[in-house]
């Protein structure tokens, strides 16, 4: 089968590196162009030092995009993390089609953040899709799912990371499998149960401490490390990557007003909500991450200082 590789960074190289390594027959690379002056993509470097021809087109829509595809005989366009639209008519032009990886088990949220919004929103868990992509936002059938739980402590990073990406390397392997078996389905999606959120940017990760601790302490893991969860200090967005929510047993006895620093140590420095208080221990004022601790001492906030 004359697989044809579409995809960037970490996880296209991941894809396209254990297809190889168990011997798939990858003819030809498509990368997402780079913005002038910015690194080679992984993903191309990958596939360079493989020997295997790589284009970076700025469009899909063009005819002459999809007849130069198909001056490449391809079986099957395997898609992993692709950013750019990607008309039929170029999905439809390998023999057994176009295969596609999602962060979701879709049809649950679809869109660009669908690793952020289960963990802010609270879902005990979430997964990822392998689809067979339309010209819809993530509405194509789906060929398979996998499923792996959020945990109370869980962030964007260790879902991802830990589980997401791993899987998703598995996922695709397995789907190409289950293609050549001429056993993939087609998992038509029940739109009942669609949703969509928009992407999650810093409109959507300010930290407003007069929510309960819960949604505070959701919104900080789901934004960590991107695009990163803040806050505003005497005028100064400080970001706020991880901290430790403290219930209060009484929210009627709380000291302190809300956004209040009232603690501090060498490593941490707590802030009053609006039914306990948030311990933060990392932040990034400008450059680079610090510890809590290390930012209060910085700043030195006077008693009774609040972020607003």
């Amino acid at each position: 089968m004359r697989i044809v590789v579409h995809g960037q960074q970490a996880f296209g190289k991941a894809v396209l590196e254990a297809l190889l390594k168990r011997g798939d027959n990858v003819v030809a690379v498509f990368v997402a162009p780079e913005k002038e002056g910015a690194k080679a993509d992984p993903l191309k470097e990958a596939a360079t030092a493989a020997g295997l021809p790589v284009f970076q087109p700025e469009s899909y829509r063009k005819p002459e995009v999809w007849e130069h595809f198909k001056s490449l005989k391809p079986d099957l366009q395997v898609m992993a993390f692709v950013t750019l639209f990607v008309p039929e008519e170029f999905l439809n032009i390998p023999t057994h089609g176009s295969i596609q990886y999602h962060p979701s088990l879709l049809p649950a949220y679809r869109g660009a953040s669908a690793i952020n919004w289960p963990i802010i929103k609270g879902e005990k868990k979430t997964g990822l899709s392998i689809f067979w992509p339309d010209n819809g936002l993530d509405t194509g059938d789906v060929l398979l799912t996998k499923t792996t739980p959020i945990s109370n402590t869980d962030t964007l990073g260790t879902v991802y990371f830990d589980r997401l990406f791993p899987l998703g390397v598995e996922a695709m392997l397995e789907s190409v499998d289950l293609v050549k078996a001429g056993k993939a389905p087609r998992i038509k999606q029940d739109e009942s149960l669609a949703t969509y959120e928009g992407r999650c940017g810093p409109d959507n990760a300010r930290i407003d401490f007069g929510k309960p601790w819960e949604q505070i302490d959701r919104l900080i893991r789901g934004c960590n490390p991107a695009p990163g969860a803040w806050a505003t200090f005497n005028g100064a967005k400080l970001k706020i990557f991880d901290a430790t929510p403290l219930p209060a047993k009484d929210p009627k006895g709380i000291a302190g007003k809300i956004g209040e620093i009232v603690a501090q140590d060498d490593k941490s420095f707590t802030v009053v909500c609006a039914d306990g208080r948030i311990q933060v221990t990392r932040v990034q004022a400008d450059a680079g991450k610090i510890s809590g601790g290390e930012w209060a001492a910085s700043v030195k906030p006077e008693k009774g200082a609040r972020f607003s």
